[in-house]
């Protein structure tokens, strides 16, 4: 039998509520997710490349059921990395109508180079919708309670991080 392969791609700076509802979802799905970690400097990522995996690894794994979940780095084209892990299929999510916009020309131009991997969108559940990693690190830097939006892990290593980084900018 053939194995169905996953792929669900992001920053994950960090990992959050919403985050795992769509691992939690996607598992039923395949029988073994890749969590695709991005290398993207662009974004200027609040934790490090080997943080946001470790995160990832430690939130995520107890979503596994009875599929595999495997977490790695990728800095390439997201198709060619879809197509290294063996994936027939690419993870979204969607939380907004911006989302579907974007998420809509990103899943057209993928087709155009590969039309073997589809993308399948999960819708975010209500309760996660609002949620996006640059609104967490910007309420946590702010003093705010993050609470709602990511494990009590996440947050402790989020709180550490916005202190390092007080400390960091002090003259």
């Amino acid at each position: 039998m053939v194995q169905r392969i996953g792929l669900y791609p992001g920053t994950f700076d960090p990992i959050t509520n919403g985050h795992l509802d769509i691992i939690s979802r996607a598992v039923k799905l395949v029988d073994r997710l890749v969590i695709g970690v991005a290398i993207n400097a662009g974004k200027g990522p609040l934790f490090s490349l080997e943080e946001r995996v470790e995160l990832v690894l430690r939130e995520a794994g107890p979503l596994a059921g009875d599929a595999e979940i495997v977490v790695m780095p990728f800095n390439s084209l997201l198709m060619h990395f879809a197509e290294k892990v063996g994936a027939t299929l690419i993870v979204r999510g969607l939380r907004a109508v911006a989302d579907f916009e974007y998420e809509f020309q990103m899943t057209a131009m993928n087709q155009q180079l590969n039309r073997d991997i589809e993308t399948v969108f999960l819708m975010a559940d209500p309760r996660h919708q609002a949620i996006a990693s640059k609104l967490v690190k910007e309420i946590a830097s702010l003093g705010g309670d993050v609470s709602a939006f990511v494990t009590p892990h996440v947050a402790e290593r989020l709180l550490d991080k916005v202190d390092e980084s007080r400390l960091e900018r002090r003259p």
